[in-house]
């Protein structure tokens, strides 16, 4: 993240202090700042924040504040910081701090203040505005500000324990500085929560110091002793003391530096850009919803509901592949079993593979129950090769018209889901057998007469099953079916088109007839038009088959929720138009 992060001092004497400042490199240190060799000699530490890795190692560069420097530095001169140390953090000639990010071959620099004499303006002036007119109520807490020119501004004010100072506290502040203000703003609660983590830190070791001294030597009984001799405290030499001294902390710039750099780091990281192409389509918007849907149900998780939800009661999985599976047949990447490598080879690879292997008569049918939204079951033993053909077959499908069971003991009802994986003991009703918006494949071993030629590589491990299609309302071959299968069953034919760009088909295709769903939708359930109009809208978008109207309608109920209540909410029927009229 282009940033800066800065720790900030009011001091009684002298008023707002840059104490301690991180910023971001990406390219070879300044002059100064990175030239010189290692001092000290000592070997850097490796630390690791969070799974990111970076060498941090002392530099030397140009004296920090209150070290004798030339004219041009623009830090302030040293007759403007208090004797002892309560305006400086790091010592004079302290060389900084450097973190070498090995991923990204960035570099996380920390002084007393930035040598760009551009960037110290910078930060001088929001620390000056975070510990002067931008606070909170309560003066402690976070606040935004800041403009195009100036950069913009998250700021944490606090308080620090001091038995010396006047209302025994110190304050503070923590600032982010970044020239984007909408990814400042997106970052807030990031920052919040990380920056109000090292606030507590610093309190807590404050207030340990605090109160051994004032178990020590009272300092409110000796004040009141000394009522009468007016500010003396106030020019005491040891006032002014140093952050390193209210938290008997030797170490507490270089932790500042591991966590301001680590902080830089993972805000930069947890936001990225992505282009979006045109308006999102329906699959985009639906995955968002359930996306929503589920952080909100892990939030309100509550362990003793987990208990008394019956264990026999398999789980839906709509739009997403996620199953219940032993451990055996885990998918986990660590799972090295030779067995369980195999299983996976008997899996279908695309809608391709699933058509050479089904034969082209057998997978028309059961392509056109899939895309007319009726019960696809299929009864095998083997787990991964059902999930498999729910992963290939849901391709042709929106997402939101996709509800699934991958494996089950006991038959399903069609109103939980549209694919329904069973094993194959489990006896099905016999009125769904001849129903006829169902269609049952049933994996059985091949026998040698059976057996097919193999035209995959990968395919022979599916030699060994025989694939038996049945249903009750079987598609005849002169069927002309819904538009949308005939092009899908051209594009699986076409050998010139690889599977990647079948794939691409099906996207295209998905959204062409999503756009028609949207129409329909908006005529029929918003307008409320008659029949007849309606009759000769589906003409003209060219869906008029008994066919593609039932697909249609079975893929109306896969819309998002974010468009239908945008067209409820906008659009007024003719009705309560005239009405209002």
């Amino acid at each position: 993240m282009n940033a800066i992060v800065a720790l900030c001092h009011f001091c009684e004497l002298h008023g707002p202090r840059t104490l301690f400042c991180t910023e971001v490199l990406h390219s070879p240190l300044p002059q100064g700042a990175g030239g010189g060799d290692l001092c000290g000699q000592s070997e850097p530490a490796e630390e690791e924040e969070g799974g990111i890795q970076m060498s941090s190692r002392i530099r030397s560069h140009s004296p920090a504040e209150g070290a004798s420097a030339d004219s041009s530095s623009p830090g302030p001169k040293k007759s403007d910081m208090c004797e002892a140390s309560g305006c400086r953090s790091l010592a004079g000639g302290h060389p900084g701090y450097v973190s070498h990010d090995k991923e990204t071959s960035i570099k996380y620099v920390s002084h007393q203040h930035p040598n760009h004499p551009q960037l110290f303006s910078i930060v001088r002036q929001a620390c000056v505005r975070s510990l002067s007119c931008e606070v909170c109520p309560g003066r402690e807490g976070p606040i935004f500000f800041g403009d195009e020119q100036h950069g913009f501004v998250f700021s944490h004010t606090f308080f620090i324990k001091d038995s010396l100072a006047r209302g025994f506290q110190r304050w503070y502040s923590i600032i982010t500085i970044m020239m984007d203000r909408i990814y400042l703003i997106n970052s807030w609660p990031f920052l919040l929560g990380k920056i109000r983590g090292i606030i507590d830190e610093l309190q807590g070791k404050a207030l340990k110091v605090f109160e051994a001294e004032q178990y020590g030597c009272p300092q409110r009984a000796q004040r009141m002793n000394t009522a009468f001799t007016p500010f003396l405290h106030q020019r005491n030499g040891n006032a002014a003391r140093s952050l390193t001294s209210l938290t008997n902390d030797e170490n507490l710039w270089a932790c500042l530096h591991t966590s301001f750099a680590w902080l830089l780091k993972a805000c930069g990281s947890r936001l990225t850009e992505k282009l979006l192409e045109g308006a999102p389509t329906e699959d985009t918007l639906v995955q968002m919803e359930k996306l929503a849907d589920l952080k909100e149900e892990s939030e309100g998780w509550d362990g003793s509901e987990e208990e008394e939800k019956p264990s026999s009661q398999p789980d839906v999985v709509e739009g997403q592949e996620l199953s219940k599976c032993s451990p055996e047949t885990s998918l986990m990447p660590d799972c090295n079993s030779w067995n369980v490598a195999h299983r996976r080879l008997s899996v279908f690879r695309s809608l391709r593979h699933m058509r050479q292997v089904l034969g082209a008569s057998a997978f028309r049918m059961l392509a056109w129950h899939v895309l007319m939204g009726n019960q696809v079951i299929w009864k095998a033993r083997d787990m991964d090769l059902v999930q498999s053909a729910f992963d290939v077959l849901r391709t042709m499908l929106p997402i939101g018209c996709v509800r699934i069971i991958p494996y089950s003991d006991q038959y399903e009802e069609a109103y939980r889901c549209n694919f329904l994986g069973l094993s194959p003991h489990v006896q099905i009703p016999s009125h769904i057998l001849t129903s006829e918006f169902a269609v049952l494949v049933e994996v059985r071993a091949a026998t040698r007469s059976s057996l097919y030629p193999a035209l995959f590589d990968d395919e022979q491990s599916l030699n060994k099953y025989e694939f038996v299609v049945t249903s009750g309302s079987p598609v005849a071959a002169d069927r002309v079916g819904p538009t949308i299968l005939n092009k899908i069953e051209a594009a699986l034919t076409n050998q010139n088109l690889s599977v990647d760009v079948v794939d691409q088909c099906l996207v295209c295709l998905k959204e062409e007839w999503m756009n028609k769903v949207k129409v329909l939708f908006k005529f029929t359930k918003v307008d409320s038009r008659p029949k007849e109009d309606t009759q000769k809208l589906l003409s003209i978008l060219g869906a008029a088959e008994e066919d593609n109207v039932k697909l249609l309608k079975f893929w109306m109920t896969g819309l998002s929720k974010t468009y239908k209540s945008h067209l409820m909410s906008t659009v007024r029927s003719p009705t309560s138009s005239e009405s209002r009229n």
